[in-house]
């Protein structure tokens, strides 16, 4: 049963914005340290960013100051805000959840970004 729900991809034009949601469906899950990751066509998986469980964000350098991680702990879901989209964004994008013990972890299903040029 698939615990991580994700939502919002699609296809926007370069320069557009789309956020991303993800949430944990578990009724006793805590929310922990989470992270989004993506990946492109023919290239390995990669580290967007993280929220830490103080709502600390940190960033690929290729994503700072346009992506945007938040949370709110009380629904179990984490977003992520993209604007200024460029092509090279293009991926699947994976939310990645920890519990807040850090002992379970937990990948979304994956949802497809499109920014066309």
């Amino acid at each position: 049963q698939q615990q991580l729900v994700e939502s919002g991809g699609g296809l926007v034009q370069a320069g557009g914005s789309l956020r991303l949601s993800c949430r944990h469906t578990g009724s006793t899950f805590s929310l922990g340290v989470s992270g989004w990751y993506r990946q492109a066509p023919g290239k390995p998986r990669e580290w967007v960013g993280t929220i830490m469980k103080d709502s600390r964000t940190n960033y690929v350098n290729s994503v700072t100051g346009r992506f945007t991680i938040s949370r709110d702990v009380d629904k179990n879901t984490v977003y992520l805000q993209m604007d200024n989209l460029k092509a090279e964004d293009t991926a699947v994008y994976y939310c990645n959840m920890r519990d807040y013990g850090g002992i379970r972890d937990y990948w979304g299903q994956g949802t497809q970004v499109t920014v066309s040029s």
